[in-house]
Formats: C-alpha cells, structure tokens, sequence
C-alpha cells in the first residue's frame, strides 16, 4: 500500500521547488514521501528537460546593466529565451538582475566562470537556469556579458527599455557625461570610439566601393581621388562615435562635446537582445493548413 501524500507536503515541496502541483504530488509519490528525494529526483528532471531545449532558437530576452556605487565598475549581460512572454515573466527578469548584480560583484572573466557563479543559496548561474527552463518551458541562454573595470576613470550605463544596452568607460567620473554618452551609442549605434579603432580593411572595403561609384561619373582621376578622400572623411564621421552629431545637438559632434567637459571614451559596449541570432520563420497559415490535411 503506497504512502499518503498530504496536502501540506505537496505544498512544502512546491514552495521549495516553485513547481506545479499536480509534478510536486507526483514525485512525491514516486519518491514514496521522501521529500529529500522527491527534490533530487525533479531536479534530474529539471536538467534533463532542459538539455531537451538546449537546442531550440532564444532569440528574445532582456539586457541587464548595472554600475558600482563608487562608479569603477560596470556591467552588461545578454540573456536569452525563446518568446517575449517569458521574458516579462517574474522568474526571468529576477534571474537577469541576479546574474547582473553577481558579474557586478565576482572576479569573473570568461563564461565558464560565469556559469559557475553562485548566486542566492549557493545555486549556480547555470543550475538555475536550468531550473528556469523546466519551469518556464522555454530554452534559456546566458548570451555574453562584457565589464570594465577602472581605478582612475568613471564608467556609466544607459537600458532602452529592457532590449538595448550600453555601457561606457570615461577617462575621468562624470555620470551625467556618461549617460548622454550611452544613450547617444544606443541610438546612433557607432563602430567604435574613434576613427584610429575602424579596421583598415572596412576602409579598404568602403573604399573600393566609393571609388567605383565615383568612376560612373566620368570625371578625372584626380577629380575622383579627391571625391574618394571626402567620402571616406564622411563615412568614418558616421561610423565613430567622436564623428557623430550629438543626439540632444546636432551642432556638436560627441567628440566635441566630450573634450568640452575635459574628458574622453575609452571603450563602449553596446548589445541588443537577439542580434545577429537567426530567427525561425513562422508561417502559421501553412501550418494551420497542414493540419488540416493531416500531414
């Protein structure tokens, strides 16, 4: 005759496992009462489940950005799941900010650190995601993340909603300076910091191409070389942070504004949910009829 399983116990283990009811009331059957190894038995479950949706496309998701109090540190971290839906959802936001304020706060340098970065009761950044896939249904990755660190200069952050971050390294602590800076790259989304950062080869590239244009023209070869030099003077203004106009006045370029203030960027780091990740194409009216004809 197999043990009883009492209300209070299915509500023990949901509250320390934050599953459903009718999954906590089965594994306690199946661990014949013993709530120690109804726990170990889900938590098998749990990774063995998520394992399942290791594979599948995360293309949402939330960036999480925070800075040090004393304004040395500062990090960014991109974590991915597979529908806005979760990525609204209590548990998911909760394990951003976690992982976010850890990586504020830990020695870490490469994923492999991150992933074993304990976080609240000593659980690991990669044990609860784990947990978070089996308990919100859906793949969760820890994307990338990036941190600077400075002893002499100040850092900033900017969070566009919860899609688009930024965060900055200045020379010198100004976090006002900072966030119109950050604010401006998540606008404007520059290359790099200046125009010595752009790599030679993109120039050549660009290059080529403007020298190609140009010879449509028919004017002159010292003429094209000159209109050559201008574009490319034009394009690397666009693609560098110093060269762009300023978002709040288009008067001044950044750099500009920078150097008013007796400062200057070091580096940035600028991330968007799901960037450069290849979405899955949904086509629901063939789906639907695929169904229909039973295929």
């Amino acid at each position: 005759m197999g043990i009883n399983i009492s209300a209070a116990m299915v509500k023990e283990l949901r509250e320390r496992t934050s599953s459903g009811m009718m999954e906590c009331k089965k594994a306690l059957v199946e661990a014949n009462g013993d709530m120690e190894l109804a726990i170990e038995n889900m938590r098998k479950s749990g990774l063995a489940k998520a394992d399942k949706k290791s594979g599948r496309i995360a293309a949402e998701g939330i960036i999480g950005v925070q800075t040090s109090e004393d304004g040395k540190t500062v990090a960014i971290v991109d974590i991915n799941c597979e529908t806005d839906f979760v990525a609204k959802a209590d548990d998911f936001v909760s394990f951003v900010k976690s992982v976010t304020d850890g990586l504020l706060n830990a020695d870490i340098q490469t994923e492999e650190q991150l992933m074993a970065m304990p976080l609240e009761d000593g659980v690991t950044v990669d044990e609860m995601r784990r947990g978070l896939i089996a308990k919100l249904g859906e793949n969760i990755t820890v994307r990338r993340f990036e941190k600077f660190n400075t002893a002499t200069g100040g850092t900033a952050c900017y969070l566009h909603g919860s899609k688009i971050g930024v965060i900055v390294e200045l020379a010198v602590t100004d976090p006002e300076l900072g966030k119109d800076v950050a604010m401006h790259i998540a606008a404007s989304k520059p290359m790099c910091v200046s125009e010595s950062q752009v790599p030679a080869d993109t120039i050549a590239k660009e290059k080529e191409i403007f020298m190609a244009q140009a010879a449509e023209s028919g004017k002159p070869v010292e003429i094209i070389e000159k209109m050559v030099v201008g574009r490319i003077s034009k394009y690397l203004a666009e693609v560098t942070l110093e060269g762009q106009p300023f978002i709040k006045d288009d008067k001044i370029t950044v750099g500009k504004l920078v150097a008013s203030k007796g400062n200057k960027v070091i580096r940035f780091s600028h991330f968007i949910v799901g960037e450069g990740i290849e979405k899955k194409e949904e086509n629901f009216a063939e789906e639907v009829m695929a169904q229909v004809r039973g295929s």
